[in-house]
């Protein structure tokens, strides 16, 4: 940086912000750190009694901070995520520009972060967020960067596909089979189906139907059967997944034609959840979420983390089970701040 006059600084780049006070009405930014000093703002910088600027020059081959992390944010962000505004101290945050699941991939971002000089900070993925939520920040770290490391960032970011992302999920219709002989006989209100339903609308799902069912495999499996002949494209059971002997949910969803089935998940709560398939029109596939009991007790459970990931057309299976146990323990936070926390995010 160096002092110049204001009349010197005509084509140098303000090395800070210039602030402009109107007593009693407000205090804002006039110009930007970065902006590249025009004639015609001389006169009003001398308005806001500036006779003397602190100036930057940029190297040859360099850039400066804001200009850089322009370009690392376009370079960044893949569908779903997009610019949050203009550089603020040479960072641009990142946000979802739609509802659904945050993918990083942190390999990508790791490389991207070890060149030095630029940086880029997420959220966890694996993750349902809002539209609108900031998702993740970059920045150039020094005020001028060399080019080229700006070219070797964005190389990364680019083979990646970008590294950040967000993928919409669908609208389902959602057939809900509540298994048990206590609660089809009345001997207990079911108190799955409507919490089901709290969290199937929070992601603009529709339950489409609702029916109980002894622990009977083949009135299980007919139930299953008659919420996919109604029009489900998802289904939940809830409840027989344990070792009881009346726990014959799996063999009920065997029994209605599942082409695959897994049975146990590395997380708690929610370790003995089963996910199938069945096999759905036109080459689909019909995602059925088993549900254990831990359901109605816990707050948070298997069951929040995995619906959401369905929903975004993620298929899963035994490795992703697998990986859920690196952060998979819950820690009963009170209050619950899921999904801001690592529960589910391997």
């Amino acid at each position: 940086m160096k002092t110049v006059s204001v009349a010197e600084a005509i084509g140098h780049v303000l090395a800070h912000d210039i602030t402009e006070i109107k007593p009693g009405v407000c205090k804002e930014r006039a110009f930007r750190k970065g902006h590249v000093v025009r004639r015609e703002d001389v006169e009003r910088l001398r308005d806001l009694g500036k006779e003397h600027l602190f100036v930057l020059e940029i190297p040859p081959g360099h850039l400066h901070e804001d200009d850089a992390v322009h370009i690392l944010a376009d370079a960044l962000h893949g569908p779903g995520v997009e610019p949050a505004g203009e550089p603020r101290e040479g960072k641009i945050n990142l946000k979802a520009s739609w509802a659904g699941i945050l993918r990083v991939d942190r390999e990508a971002l790791f490389r991207f972060n070890l060149l030095g000089d630029v940086m880029c900070a997420t959220i966890a993925g694996d993750r349902y967020v809002p539209a609108g939520k900031v998702v993740a920040g970059t920045r150039a770290v020094p005020l001028t960067i060399p080019k080229s490391r700006v070219e070797e960032a964005v190389a990364v970011a680019r083979e990646a596909g970008g590294i950040v992302a967000v993928h919409p999920m669908r609208e389902a219709r959602i057939g809900v089979v509540v298994t048990g002989n206590e609660v089809h006989s009345g001997r207990i209100k079911d108190a799955f189906a409507p919490l089901i339903r709290e969290k199937a609308e929070a992601l603009s799902c529709e339950v489409a139907s609702v029916a109980t069912a002894p622990d009977d495999a083949d009135t299980i499996a007919h139930e299953i059967r008659r919420a996919i002949d109604g029009g489900a494209d998802l289904l939940v059971t809830s409840g027989g997944m344990s070792v009881d002997p009346d726990d014959v949910t799996r063999e009920g969803i065997r029994r209605a034609g599942a082409r695959e089935i897994v049975h146990g998940a590395a997380i708690l709560p929610g370790s003995v959840f089963a996910i199938a398939y069945f096999p759905g029109s036109n080459g689909t596939e019909i995602p059925l979420l088993g549900i254990p009991a831990c359901g109605i007790y816990h707050k948070v459970t298997v069951f929040d983390v995995i619906l959401p990931r369905v929903l975004a057309g993620e298929r899963i299976g035994r490795e992703q089970l697998a990986a859920l146990g690196h952060g998979g323990l819950c820690e009963d936070c009170s209050p619950c701040i899921f999904p801001a926390c690592p529960y589910g995010k391997g």
